[in-house]
């Protein structure tokens, strides 16, 4: 619909300047046949809210703003009093119209590039809230800035609205967490916290600053991701051979992954201190937003934390699952970083513990292939080592699915989606059966409810 939009809104500048080019008209004749054209595309755009796939979300406000500010700037130039008025010449009735197009095209770029996306149809019998604040370790440096700043993570919650402003006495909820993947952000995979707390879980997504594509501070500053890490994942990640050994790509991806535990780890025993009452001082809380997160915590069971992750976030969440008060861990198509120990020159050491906590890995079909050649091969690729060392070790793929399908980004921004690798499968069937083994899994495992059981593809 927005392209039609689009094309709406050319045909009426196209409409208005040929009729302009086939009569005389002095440039404040002109001037107000503009303000008239620019009001009537204004009213175009409002009747087009009536359409599916327009709205006033920030997918329009660029374009909004731009054709009120056309109002405004044609209705001053027309009040303008001139002497000696000269006819419009035709050069600048068409510059004006090309003008047009092309600022009405830039501004209805995020129109293009994103969808009317909100979420997938929730299956559980709570409705869900939600609620953000900023967690201050102040144990850590921010090795990002100069100014010797503390690390912030911004923690958002998902939650069942009924259990947690009901006030009366009820079971103690799960608590799962999720870690985004390299220059992700926290709403990467919304549809699936939606999911789990309209399931009776509460789960936070916490963004890694300066790991994710924007966040803020505690000070309402913009924190963008860091150009040096972005384009060193990007390297690092593409298909092209790098000419990097396993000891320098160990070296680099070592500290994004310690990065992400310390942030991960801080987060988990922030929320257990706040779920027995104490709140210390690495809060900051947005307006009146204590209170509503002080019932949120109430409702945490300790005793049933899950973790997952997409990309580097499941590398991230597979090694702080190695924690004893961790129950079940899932990776969204992640190689275990966390878990090679080091390299030298081209040889790579693992962690050989056992892993003892209930773990599924769900690949896309590339990253499943691989890691069965390697293994025919006898090339020990991590995520082999550490699933066939793990106690409870689950590994599933999807057919012609690619990275970004085990997240929201399809459905959100095709565009986006597709430069950073998508297959040829229903992007929204994926995003619900994944949603669906990740709510079975952790029902098992924090919940104990049922057995879980997955295909070995999908």
């Amino acid at each position: 619909m927005a392209f039609l939009l689009f094309i709406i809104l050319t045909i009426s500048e196209i409409g208005f300047t040929v009729f302009e080019l086939t009569k005389k008209s002095s440039k404040k004749e002109w001037s107000l046949k503009r303000l008239i054209a620019n009001a009537a595309e204004l009213a175009v755009f409002f009747l087009a809210l009536l359409l599916p796939g327009i709205d006033l979300s920030f997918r329009f406000k660029a374009l909004l703003f731009i054709l009120f500010a056309r109002i405004a700037i044609s209705g001053i130039v027309f009040l303008i009093k001139r002497k000696n008025e000269k006819d419009k010449s035709k050069a600048m009735i068409v510059l004006s119209a090309l003008l047009s197009v092309m600022l009405i095209a830039t501004n209805m770029i995020p129109a293009f590039v994103f969808t009317d996306y909100s979420g997938r149809p929730l299956t559980g019998k709570y409705t869900v809230k939600e609620a953000e604040a900023i967690l201050i370790d102040n144990s850590r440096i921010e090795e990002f800035e100069t100014d010797n700043s503390k690390r912030e993570i911004p923690v958002h919650f998902y939650c069942p609205k009924e259990l947690t402003e009901s006030g009366n006495s009820i079971d103690s909820l799960p608590l799962v967490i999720f870690s985004h993947g390299a220059f992700g952000y926290y709403k990467s995979n919304a549809s699936t916290y939606m999911k789990l707390a309209s399931h009776g879980y509460v789960v936070v997504s916490l963004d890694h600053p300066y790991h994710s594509f924007f966040t803020k501070d505690s000070s309402g500053r913009l924190i963008t991701v860091n150009p040096d890490f972005i384009s060193t994942a990007l390297y690092i990640g593409g298909d092209e051979e790098t000419g990097l050994t396993e000891e320098e790509r160990w070296e680099i991806t070592s500290e994004w992954i310690n990065l992400r535990v310390e942030d991960v780890n801080f987060v988990i025993d922030t929320l257990k201190n706040a779920a027995d009452g104490d709140f210390g001082d690495a809060w900051a809380f947005t307006t009146d937003s204590k209170e509503e997160i002080s019932k949120i915590t109430d409702t945490i069971d300790t005793e049933k934390i899950g973790l997952i992750g997409h990309s580097l976030g499941g590398a991230t969440a597979v090694t702080v699952g190695r924690r004893e008060d961790v129950k079940a861990v899932i990776d969204l198509d992640g190689t275990m970083l966390g878990e090679e120990t080091g390299a030298s020159g081209d040889t790579v050491f693992y962690n050989e513990e056992a892993y003892t906590t209930p773990l599924l890995s769900i690949d896309k079909e590339d990253h499943y292939k691989d890691r069965i050649y390697l293994d025919s091969n006898g090339y020990n690729y991590v995520n082999n080592v550490i699933l066939k060392e793990a106690t409870e070790g689950y590994s599933t793929y999807f057919v012609r699915s690619e990275h970004m399908n085990f997240t929201d980004l399809p459905l959100f921004s095709p565009f986006l989606a597709k430069m950073l690798g998508t297959g040829d499968i229903d992007a929204g069937e994926c995003i619900d059966k994944v949603n669906a083994i990740v709510l079975s899994f952790f029902d098992c495992y924090l919940k104990g409810e049922g057995d879980f059981t997955v295909l070995e593809s999908y």
